[in-house]
């Protein structure tokens, strides 16, 4: 009982389970599911889809971290792909062409797989800060963006995109297939084989790794090509859902976003030992918070704040130091102090 109270993914779930129940008490038909058509809608169904990107962002996103490194350009690497898509059916003559949107969609993924790997070049080759060598595509991606789509928001027409996002399959949406396969994908890789024990191992001690024989410049290499690519996926769908691109609003603040995912599932930014499960679970709480945010009426202005409140309570849950505290402040109990009679012995003459 101790070690599952002390388990680091025990409080988001209970984040997770407590936002649920608000839901379902401020509004009952939050838990309700109605089928239309062979196809599911509800609250929860809706929170399944729209959480398709930031999961499949948050996926790489803990990759990176696990290596002691961070990705602020996901979000423009987003605007890209989707850029990169559109721009590609847009000039087809048969934009409901299957092979067209195919086409399009390894373009948008192809070329942020590249500048995902481009980042993990600045960090692990030429020894860039991370957080500097992501800075500078997260600076010019949108502007890379703007300049695919001739600095216009480059709208399309086309079933076969439109069912990425906006689609079903067996009832459940496409978008919600998508971030499970990758969630499958990922977490077959790094933890069945020894790929997951070497990221971690790179995480905790970079020079000890190398010594071990461990090809650590490589890892972090494919760690920040894996995240250019989730990445890549994310902004088609994002692109799909909306059927267009927008270079300026496509995965705003997404970064954030994940970041915050990954430190509520758990994950230290210290890099080392990760948790893709508690990233899984870290994406539904601020998807059901996003949605809580909406329903409660708070205005735009006050949302980050609101939402920095929950961050905040999760993140001290999750403290080791703050429970010591609190368990030096629980009462201690004084010892029962119990008196004996003592016992002669007699010794017979």
């Amino acid at each position: 009982m101790r070690k599952l109270l002390k388990h680091r993914i025990l409080w988001p779930i209970g984040a997770l389970l407590a936002l649920v129940l608000l839901n379902a008490v401020s509004r009952p038909s939050f838990l309700s599911i109605t089928v239309r058509d062979g196809e599911l809608y509800g609250s929860l169904i809706d929170i399944l889809r729209n959480s398709a990107p930031l999961m499949l962002v948050a996926l790489g996103m803990t990759l990176v971290i696990a290596t002691r490194g961070i990705d602020l350009s996901v979000g423009a690497q987003m605007a890209i792909s989707g850029a990169v898509a559109l721009t590609i059916i847009s000039d087809s003559k048969t934009p409901g062409s299957l092979g067209t949107v195919a086409v399009a969609i390894l373009a948008g993924v192809a070329i942020t797989f590249i500048f995902g790997l481009w980042n993990g070049f600045l960090v692990s080759v030429v020894g860039i800060q991370p957080i500097i060598a992501t800075l500078v595509l997260m600076l010019a991606g949108r502007g890379i963006a703007l300049l695919i789509t001739g600095g216009f928001i480059t709208t399309i027409t086309s079933a076969p995109y439109a069912q990425m996002s906006q689609g079903y399959l067996i009832g459940f949406p496409f978008a919600f297939f998508v971030s499970l396969g990758a969630i499958l994908v990922i977490s077959l890789v790094v933890r069945r084989t020894a790929l997951g024990v070497l990221t971690e191992s790179v995480g905790i001690n970079p020079e000890a790794s190398r010594l071990a024989g461990v090809r650590s410049r490589g890892i972090v290499w494919s760690v920040y090509g894996v995240s250019g690519l989730l990445a890549g996926v994310a902004g088609i769908l994002y692109s799909s859902n909306i059927m267009a691109a927008d270079a300026n609003n496509a995965g705003i603040n997404i970064e954030l976003d994940a970041i915050l995912a990954v430190v509520l599932g758990g994950t230290s930014l210290a890099g080392g030992k990760f948790t893709l499960a508690g990233t899984v679970v870290g994406v539904f709480i601020i998807q059901t918070l996003t949605s809580t945010i909406t329903f409660l009426g708070v205005p735009p202005a006050v949302t980050p704040v609101f939402k920095a409140l929950v961050v905040i309570v999760v993140c001290l849950a999750q403290s080791r130091r703050v429970r010591e505290w609190l368990s030096r402040i629980r009462p201690t109990r004084t010892p029962t102090t119990t008196t004996t009679t003592p016992v002669v012995e007699r010794i017979p003459a």
